[in-house]
């Protein structure tokens, strides 16, 4: 699946988006939010705190609890503030 990373998620793990592969045992979007997490020091900076990231299958924003097989895109979205 893709994932694709926007404003200071992005920044954080400095890419863009990107091709993942998570195991069997990521099923949740919490899920992937915690193994994405442990990816390395870049991506520990970005989903440290994975309570405030929103987050987008194949572009319907979701809920931390939804499963995401099937997904062919997840996006990351830092928490929106208003203006």
């Amino acid at each position: 699946m893709k994932a694709v990373y926007f404003a200071w998620v992005r920044e954080r793990v400095g890419k863009a988006d990107e091709e993942i592969a998570p195991p069997g045992s990521v099923v949740t979007v919490g899920d992937l939010l915690a193994w994405l997490g442990q990816q390395g020091e870049e991506y520990e900076h970005a989903f440290g705190n994975a309570k405030v990231i929103r987050v987008a299958i194949d572009q319907t924003h979701v809920k931390h609890d939804t499963p995401i097989s099937g997904a062919r895109e997840i996006a990351f979205f830092p928490p929106m503030t208003g203006g």
